[in-house]
């Protein structure tokens, strides 16, 4: 954890202490007020009512993600399906993550995660048109990184950006098929 005007923030903000890609969500890559720094990020505080987790995990016990905790799973994992709610930004890979992270260590699991930022990155810069961000979003959440990385070059040859955005979510959804895997959200 680092310090700033004596707040403390997390080190990693793009990923939730819940397990939660917080660097891979639409709020993360909104502008203006609405932009959300990722969980413990500076401001996290002002755009996200309390989270018990967060308060748990960070502010009480000094860590990044709940795997870190000796008391991992505690009782607020108890009720999975009550976990692996959507919303705006996927809860499916929360424990995946979770798992991952245990297994592998978070810097391992930061650089896999920061791979995924980079590609979602690159598709809201050269292949959104304004209507696909939560669905790449959910892609670059989903999907193994070769998928995404297949998909964006088999529709770079695309002039035009609605021209690459459609033909960039239809190979996505291809490829979501393929393995699949659901790329919509639960209301």
């Amino acid at each position: 954890m680092f310090f700033e005007s004596d707040k403390k923030y997390k080190q990693f903000p793009t990923i939730g202490c819940c397990g939660i890609d917080c660097g891979l969500c639409p709020r993360f890559y909104t502008e203006g007020a609405s932009r959300c720094p990722g969980c413990g990020g500076k401001n996290f505080e002002t755009k996200h009512p309390p989270c018990g987790i967060k308060s748990c995990c960070a502010d009480k016990h000094g860590l990044e993600v709940c795997p870190q905790c000796t008391e991992y799973p505690c009782q607020k994992y108890a009720d999975k399906e009550k976990i692996e709610r959507d919303s705006f930004v996927t809860h499916k890979r929360i424990f995946q993550n979770h798992e991952y992270i245990q297994t592998n260590g978070i810097d391992v699991f930061i650089s896999g995660q920061n791979k995924r930022i980079r590609i979602l990155q690159d598709m809201l810069s050269n292949y959104d048109d304004g209507r696909r961000k939560s669905f790449f979003c959910l892609a670059a959440a989903l999907l193994p990184v070769e998928h995404l990385i297949e998909a964006i070059e088999n529709a770079s040859s695309e002039i035009d950006i609605k021209s690459r955005a459609k033909a960039l979510k239809a190979a996505l959804q291809k490829r979501a098929d393929v393995e699949t895997i659901d790329l919509s959200l639960r209301k």
